[in-house]
């Protein structure tokens, strides 16, 4: 089986994921490193050289190559889930589960704002109440993606335990 972990940027994916991983003795893929590879480009520079329209389309297309994988944690980026029907293709995959890492506004908030400048969509943004704002109505177009996840997980005020905890016991 391969988990794809799906939730806003700054949720937690890639520092659970690879706990989780670990857990589980399971092969850990961040995503857009894993596209990074593929692209021999970074994020940042993907979007600045190329636009939004064609990461997206690639990452439609490297999606298929992590499908394929078994026994591996997968933390997708935030927005994969939203784009080319991936989420579709993720709930449809016999191999895979979908876990949604819910946080609340603030809490992303604070986590995200510190670390923007390696954040394409949000570098751009310079007060926390902007972050807020964004991160709102981002969620808003989101959240329905997310939420069709076959598990949800609340992830304030947890700690990495905690959650990967809670996550082994649903799962298992």
């Amino acid at each position: 089986m391969t988990l794809f972990l799906v939730g806003y940027m700054g949720s937690g994916k890639s520092v659970i994921g690879q706990k989780l991983a670990e857990v589980l003795n399971y092969d850990f893929i961040d995503f857009d490193a894993f596209i990074e590879s593929k692209e021999e480009s970074t994020i940042s520079n993907i979007f600045d050289a190329k636009g939004e329209i064609y990461f997206r389309k690639a990452e439609h297309k490297y999606l298929d190559d992590v499908l394929a994988t078994s026994h591996t944690v997968v933390s997708l980026g935030g927005g994969t889930p939203c784009y080319g029907n991936n989420m579709a293709k993720l709930l449809d995959a016999n191999n895979a589960q979908t876990i949604y890492l819910k946080a609340l506004i603030p809490s992303l908030s604070n986590r995200l704002f510190s670390e923007k400048a390696q954040r394409p969509l949000i570098a751009h943004i310079t007060s926390k109440d902007n972050l807020n704002e964004f991160i709102g109505k981002h969620l808003f177009e989101r959240a329905p993606f997310y939420e069709q996840a076959h598990i949800t997980i609340k992830t304030d005020a947890k700690d990495v335990d905690e959650v990967v905890e809670e996550l082994i016991a649903q799962l298992f």
